[in-house]
């Protein structure tokens, strides 16, 4: 039942709920942790649950018996969002207010604060599975030039100014994503003016960075699962390496290229022997592999399924890799 998954859930989260109230994790993983159509997150004060029910009907069903549950166990939890992720009203999408008022508008992690709003669009504004690689930024970008593409709003390229980067280039299509990098920033306090936002296309900002050789000392790529525009295409289950390749000249010598893959189905062994391949020159090599939280993927005492395809020696179908690159 659905209340025994909760109750597994929350016992597994025991410190994380009994942490800072203001931060951000993931309360039930239910792809792994049994039960399907349901995930939920805590971002600060705001429970948000995502509803993947065929029908609006048997979510409304389900949302009911976990917001009572969970407003029961976890009494600072103010707000409610429901987002039905399968419906073809992009309101339900984006999500509806279904207890309290106004949803969080900043959380905290590693110390840092974070713009939130997650009403803005299907997704919460906030990645909870990137949460280590933060961490790794904060405590190695000082003095780093950074790009970070495929910024959506910001969170990776904060993480590097708030460890000292020197200078921070976050690019996104979207104005309305990076404007929430923006209020981050400043919320953080930080020098807005060593971080420099550009709503641009993956491909034509590339292509003119290479113009300017402009040369960075880490270069994130973090694209979507699928996109295409006039100018190209992402792939990330066919042509993976496709942007590795294209961030590549843009690295100085030493520096690395963080690549982040959550293609569900692509394995993790598939995307390795990608990696490995591109380190055949001697031009790359394969540093590190960043792994997703535990309440991303489930506990030991609460995993009930595997994803579709074997991650390994990811842990996670989000599959992160950092690269040192050598220049000629």
């Amino acid at each position: 039942m659905l209340t025994d998954k909760l109750q597994l859930a929350l016992a597994a989260r025991a410190d994380l709920l009994a942490g800072d109230p203001d931060t951000a994790f993931r309360l039930l993983a239910g792809f792994y942790e049994g039960n399907r159509n349901l995930v939920a997150d805590i971002y600060g004060r705001t429970l948000v649950l995502w509803d993947y029910s065929a029908s609006v009907a048997a979510g409304e069903q389900l949302l009911g018996a976990a917001q009572e549950l969970l407003l029961s166990k976890i009494p600072w939890i103010d707000c409610v969002v429901w987002k039905h992720r399968t419906s073809q009203d992009h309101h339900l999408r984006r999500g509806v207010v279904m207890f309290g008022d106004s949803p969080a508008t900043e959380i905290k992690e590693h110390g840092i604060q974070y713009a939130l709003d997650v009403l803005m669009n299907q997704d919460a504004s906030f990645y909870l599975d990137t949460r280590n690689l933060r961490k790794w930024l904060l405590e190695n970008a000082a003095g780093w030039r950074v790009l970070n593409t495929f910024a959506y709003t910001g969170s990776l390229g904060v993480a590097a100014l708030t460890g000292k980067a020197e200078h921070v280039l976050q690019t996104d299509r979207n104005k309305q994503f990076l404007a929430l990098a923006r209020k981050s920033g400043m919320r953080n306090r930080l020098d807005i003016g060593r971080m420099k936002l550009r709503a641009a296309d993956f491909f034509s900002e590339i292509a003119r960075l290479k113009r300017e050789n402009t040369r960075f000392d880490c270069v994130i790529v973090d694209p979507p699962f699928f996109s295409a525009t006039i100018k190209g295409k992402v792939d990330l289950v066919h042509e993976s390496v496709r942007v590795i390749n294209k961030v590549r000249p843009l690295i100085t010598n030493g520096g690395y290229l963080i690549s982040i893959n959550n293609a569900l189905f692509l394995s993790g062994a598939d995307y390795m022997a990608n990696l490995e391949a591109l380190c055949t020159d001697g031009y790359l090599a394969i540093e590190q592999i960043i792994p997703i939280p535990p309440d991303i993927t489930g506990y030991p005492a609460t995993i009930e399924d595997q994803p579709p395809v074997d991650p390994a020696p990811f842990n996670h179908s989000t599959k992160i890799a950092i690269l040192r690159v050598t220049r000629k």
